[in-house]
C-alpha cells in the first residue's frame, strides 16, 4: 500500500447523524459519554453536518466536543449542503459561517460540499461553493476539504477531473452494496483511488442493517468467529480497504459505542479467511429484496404529507428480510401514528429526487400501502 493522505488517522469516526434522543431531543448527556469513551479510546474523528438534526448535531458537538476538549485534540468534519436548506447563493454561503458559529470550532479540519447526486451537483457550480470553499482554505477556516457522494462514477469521474485540488471523497462502502449497481460502491471507490484520491467511508453499516442481518448471513458469520458483533464485519471489511481515511459509525447510544470500541480500538485488517467469510455474506445478501432505506430522512423534510418514509420501509423491511408479518405492522402503526399513511402518497417526486440511495420511493410506498393499508 502506498503512502496516502490520512493513512494515519484513527480507522473509526463518530458520525454525529443519529445521535441518541430524549423527549425528542438529541440526549447531549450521553452525547458527552460517548464522547469521552471515544476520545479516551484516542479516536479523534468527529464527522456533522449542517443539516443535521436541523442544526442541533453541530450545536452538539459544541457541547459535548468542542467546548470539553482543546481544539488541537480532535478533527471534526462538516458540510455545505447547496441542495437542501438553502434558496440561493447567499443563503448556500452562509451555511458555512452558520456552522462556525454553531459549533465554536474556530475552524474545521474536514469541509465537504454534501450530499452530491446527479439531480444536485450542478447547484454546487451555479452557486460557486467550489471556489467559495478554497477561499476559506486559503483563509485558514478549513484544513482540508472534499466532497460527499451518492451517484455514479462517471459523474464521480467528471467532478474529480473538474476538481483536482478536493483532497478526499466520502463515499458509501460497505460489502452489501459493493456489487450493488444501485450504488456503484466499487466502482465508485476505483474510480477515486485511481485519481489518488483518499476517502471517507460512510454507511459502513447501511443505516444498521448490517447490524442485524438476515439469519443466513448471521449463521455465516457466527461460524467464522461466534464472539464477533455482525457489526464488525461490516466495520472491518470497510476499513481493511486502501486509501480509507477513516470509517465513519453513526453510533446511536453507549452501548454501540463500547461495541465498536472493542474491535476498532485497535484496528486489524481482515485477514483472508476473514475476507472469504464477507464474500459468502455477500453472495448471500445478493438475493436479499429489501427496501435498500438508510434512514438518513433526507426525504421527508419537504414532504407535503408528513409522511415517516424510513420507518414505514423499516417496517415493511421487518416482513420482507425476516418474514415478521405482525411485527411489521404493528412497526407501521407507530409510524403513522403522528403523519401520514404510506396511500397519502400524491408522487410529487420530492423524496426521490433527494434519496441518496436512489431508491423509487413512489413504488415502494405503494406496496407499503398494499400491505398496511389494506381495509
Amino acid at each position: 500500500m502506498e503512502q496516502y493522505f490520512g493513512e494515519n488517522t484513527p480507522k473509526l469516526g463518530f458520525g454525529l447523524m443519529r445521535l441518541p434522543k430524549r423527549g425528542g431531543k438529541i440526549d447531549v448527556e450521553q452525547v458527552k459519554k460517548m464522547v469521552d469513551l471515544f476520545m479516551e479510546a484516542g479516536l479523534t474523528y468527529f464527522d456533522t453536518a449542517y443539516v443535521y438534526d436541523g442544526g442541533d448535531s453541530e450545536r452538539a458537538a459544541k457541547e459535548a466536543l468542542v467546548d470539553r476538549y482543546p481544539r488541537e485534540s480532535f478533527t471534526l468534519a462538516t458540510k455545505l449542503c447547496a441542495w437542501m436548506g438553502a434558496h440561493n447563493e447567499q443563503t448556500a454561503k452562509q451555511q458555512f459561517y452558520t456552522s462556525l458559529e454553531r459549533t465554536g470550532a474556530g475552524y474545521f479540519d474536514y469541509y465537504l460540499l454534501h450530499a452530491l447526486q446527479a439531480g444536485n451537483y450542478k447547484t454546487y457550480d451555479k452557486y460557486h461553493i467550489w471556489d467559495f470553499v478554497k477561499e476559506q482554505k486559503a483563509k485558514g477556516l478549513i484544513r482540508h476539504w472534499g466532497f460527499s457522494f451518492h451517484a455514479t462514477p462517471d459523474i464521480l469521474d467528471e467532478l474529480l477531473t473538474a476538481h483536482p485540488d478536493a483532497e478526499f471523497v466520502q463515499l458509501q462502502l460497505n460489502y452489501a452494496d459493493w456489487e450493488n449497481p444501485d450504488v456503484t460502491a466499487r466502482e465508485n471507490y476505483e474510480v477515486a483511488r485511481r485519481h489518488g484520491k483518499s476517502i471517507v467511508v460512510m454507511e459502513p453499516v447501511k443505516g444498521g442493517a448490517l447490524a442485524n442481518t438476515p439469519a443466513a448471513v448471521q449463521k455465516v458469520f457466527r461460524e467464522a468467529d461466534p464472539n464477533a458483533f455482525f457489526a464488525s464485519w461490516a466495520i472491518r471489511y470497510a476499513a481493511s480497504l486502501d486509501g480509507i481515511i477513516t470509517v465513519l459509525s453513526g453510533m446511536s447510544n453507549i452501548d454501540q459505542m463500547r461495541d465498536n470500541l472493542s474491535y476498532m480500538k485497535v484496528f486489524k485488517p481482515l485477514d483472508s479467511a476473514e475476507q472469504a467469510t464477507v464474500r459468502k455474506a455477500q453472495e448471500i445478501m445478493t438475493g436479499v429484496k429489501s427496501i435498500p432505506c438508510t434512514a438518513c430522512h433526507y426525504c421527508t423534510a419537504g414532504c407535503p404529507k408528513k409522511i415517516a418514509i424510513p420507518e414505514i420501509f423499516a417496517a415493511r423491511n421487518q416482513q420482507l428480510v425476516w418474514g415478521q408479518l405482525e411485527e411489521g405492522r404493528r412497526q407501521y402503526a407507530q409510524a403513522v401514528k403522528n403523519g401520514g399513511r404510506a396511500s397519502d402518497c400524491i408522487a410529487c417526486g420530492q423524496c426521490e429526487r433527494a434519496c441518496p440511495q436512489q431508491i423509487n420511493v413512489i413504488t415502494r410506498l405503494k406496496d407499503c400501502a398494499a400491505q398496511f393499508d389494506r381495509t
